[in-house]
């Protein structure tokens, strides 16, 4: 097996494609992704490629990579030398149906998706798991169908190109796709499985091979419309790396190259830094159908605080900007790096409050959400059809 798909166990947190979170009840000590670098074996994230990006694409970086929101990657810059080189590329994301909405955690990869999509045109495969939850959780199919179905249109929202852009799910999956399935089932033992992901003998053998479907997507050859030699780049929440590291590791076997990935850091829970976000409690997570009001309740009443216990002492001794869920919030959704900084020094010195911060925060994840729903009003189901159509030409 491949080095790089032996990662060392870490006692001091859990970072699975299932759970995400620092073995800590303490709520200022978050997942050390430097840690995690080292366990998994990836390659942490150099400001040398932000510099390329913006040289082949013309414009400025998207936001995570100025902040370092995306911390490490496997191959990027063997990624970046094919858009030099002009060579057939693509992407891969999804997306595993749980709820009725999606949260602020889960827009993470599409809002990188969309960016590369639009700087390089790149056409993009987005694979909906709507047979995960029915393996993992106490869930009929045909309502983890029936959430796939409207989290096709939840994504759509983003503002993919239609023409570059195909979402499938897997329990309608193709010819092309099973075959590929078939030939990576054969080439992971059980033991292998066990290993990466942590089969028990009382998991299911549906979860034991759901991982080769995960894996699919990163070879062109499972889809009809993707030319054989193009090079996929998948930007992923670090915790999705076991299947990434998996794939890489039977390319060679299979005969296919190997899958270059990004990682972003998690969005943190609302009530701490010490977990990531989870749609199965409403109260530490804000989901793309609240409303203002729901927001401001949610981020004023739960977002763990970063400033001082007294107004009096938060002037003199400044807040931790590092443990302060709606400074990160802003990290992660306000555009202008300018006013980030006069925010973080000014916190940092005590010159600006807690109530001020959230405040803040609360503004731009209102407006975030709210054009967010003004496109999702828009979505219908002939409009779905033009990105769930496996026939197209994305290099024309």
């Amino acid at each position: 097996m491949d080095q790089e798909n032996n990662p060392q166990p870490n006692n001091n947190q859990m970072v699975t494609p299932w759970e995400a979170h620092s073995n800590s009840e303490d709520k200022t000590k978050g997942i050390d992704y430097k840690q995690v670098i080292s366990q998994f074996g990836c390659s942490e994230y150099s400001e040398k490629f932000t510099t390329a990006i913006e040289e082949l694409s013309g414009e400025k970086a998207h936001r995570y990579f100025r902040r370092g929101i995306v911390f490490a990657h496997r191959d990027f810059d063997k990624f970046l030398e094919k858009v030099r080189n002009k060579q057939p590329i693509y992407l891969y994301t999804g997306r595993g149906p749980s709820s009725h909405s999606m949260h602020l955690g889960h827009t993470v990869p599409f809002l990188l998706c969309r960016y590369f999509q639009k700087a390089f045109k790149m056409p993009l495969v987005i694979q909906i798991t709507d047979d995960e939850k029915f393996l993992w959780k106490n869930m009929k199919i045909e309502e983890s169908i029936k959430l796939g179905k409207e989290n096709i249109k939840d994504i759509i929202a983003f503002g993919f190109d239609p023409e570059l852009t195909y979402i499938f799910s897997n329990t309608e999956k193709s010819y092309l796709f099973q075959k590929n399935i078939l030939k990576i089932d054969k080439s992971i033992s059980l033991r292998e499985a066990m290993k990466v992901f942590g089969f028990t003998p009382e998991s299911n053998i549906g979860q034991v091979e759901f991982p080769s479907k995960q894996i699919a997507p990163c070879f062109p050859s499972s889809f009809s419309f993707l030319k054989k030699d193009a090079f996929v780049l998948v930007p992923a929440g670090l915790d999705q790396d076991p299947y990434f590291r998996l794939a890489r590791d039977k390319c060679r076997a299979l005969k296919e190259q190997k899958p270059a990935s990004i990682y972003v850091s998690l969005l943190p829970d609302l009530r701490g830094i010490n977990m990531k976000m989870s749609a199965s409690d409403s109260n530490s997570s804000i989901y793309l159908t609240d409303t203002p009001k729901q927001i401001s309740k949610k981020i004023n009443k739960y977002a763990f605080s970063g400033g001082r216990e007294t107004l009096e002492e938060h002037k003199i001794h400044g807040g931790d900007t590092e443990v302060d869920v709606a400074y990160q919030y802003l990290r992660y959704f306000f555009e202008s790096d300018e006013e980030l900084s006069i925010l973080k020094e000014g916190y940092e010195k005590g010159e600006v409050s807690t109530g001020e911060m959230k405040k803040k925060c609360i503004e731009v994840v209102c407006e975030f959400v709210k054009e967010y729903q003004e496109r999702r009003n828009l979505i219908t189901d002939e409009f779905v059809e033009k990105f769930t159509n496996e026939i197209r030409n994305v290099y024309e």
